[in-house]
């Protein structure tokens, strides 16, 4: 029996032993970024958060084309990045589905009045959130709602912060949650409508298994973080308490998973 030990096409062959860092160096800026965030304030925290923005996207570019390949990290970001542009000119240009709401110019440069910050955001945070749901899920349909209510619940933390900057706001709001004065009611099922048509339309690529401790540690992160922000540095218990437990929902009985049952 042969058995071949050389270079495999997803691992990348003769790549220098430093690339397979990377990903690791960019979510490690990520999240030193993210905690200066929290402790700044003004002009340096909208450099913070373009910063952090692109570290984080190249943190899942980066370990997703090292792990699942050049072909399948192509076809992904594609994937989010062209999504999550046409949903929000979609949003800015009909109020369907988020709402009556307009971006400011704080985030520097839009295509078609949205910053393109924005599809990169979808993009970087879809990737970690895809890789958590396709361990907890195996059909389409189980995927498609557990990946967009994952997807969704994180934007009970990101609208009222990034709302809090600036950086956007709703001209009508409507039925509002409780505890989320600032963001209609809409905006959250839309988010959840566009989050489980991307998740449904991710989960049609190949799945590949690989080590994701990179895109877990990224999602575990961005969970734990936003909670402690949002109630303790920010003093919005509402939001705590919505993102904890919606985002908890997935992530508390895929932290188990992971950790019961490890995949290398």
């Amino acid at each position: 029996m042969r058995v071949y030990n050389g270079p495999h096409s997803v691992s990348g062959g003769n790549r220098p032993d430093w690339v397979r860092f990377l990903p690791w160096v960019f979510a490690g800026m990520t999240i030193f970024g993210q905690i200066l965030w929290i402790l700044t304030s003004g002009d340096f925290r909208t450099v913070l958060t373009a910063i952090t923005v692109t570290t984080f996207f190249l943190a899942s570019v980066s370990h997703a084309f090292l792990k699942r390949g050049p072909a399948w990290t192509l076809s992904f970001f594609s994937i989010t990045l062209v999504f999550g542009w046409l949903i929000e000119v979609l949003g800015t240009s009909t109020a369907f589905p988020f709402g009556d709401y307009d971006y400011s110019d704080a985030l520097g440069v839009a295509l078609l009045g949205v910053p393109i910050l924005i599809p990169m955001a979808w993009s970087m945070m879809a990737y970690p959130v895809m890789m958590a749901t396709q361990r907890m899920a195996a059909t389409p349909l189980a995927t498609a709602f557990i990946g967009g209510w994952l997807l969704a619940s994180w934007d009970l933390f990101l609208d009222p912060m990034m709302v809090g900057e600036g950086y956007w706001k709703w001209n009508d709001l409507g039925w509002v949650l409780p505890g989320i004065p600032e963001i209609p009611m809409q905006n959250f099922l839309g988010w959840l409508l566009g989050a489980i048509v991307l998740a449904f339309a991710l989960n049609l690529l190949p799945r590949k298994v690989a080590s994701d401790t990179v895109p877990n540690t990224l999602l575990i992160w961005i969970y734990v973080s936003n909670v402690i922000a949002a109630a303790l540095f920010f003093g919005q218990i509402g939001v705590a308490l919505w993102g904890g437990i919606a985002m908890g929902l997935v992530i508390l009985p895929w932290i188990w998973r992971i950790w019961s049952q490890p995949q290398w």
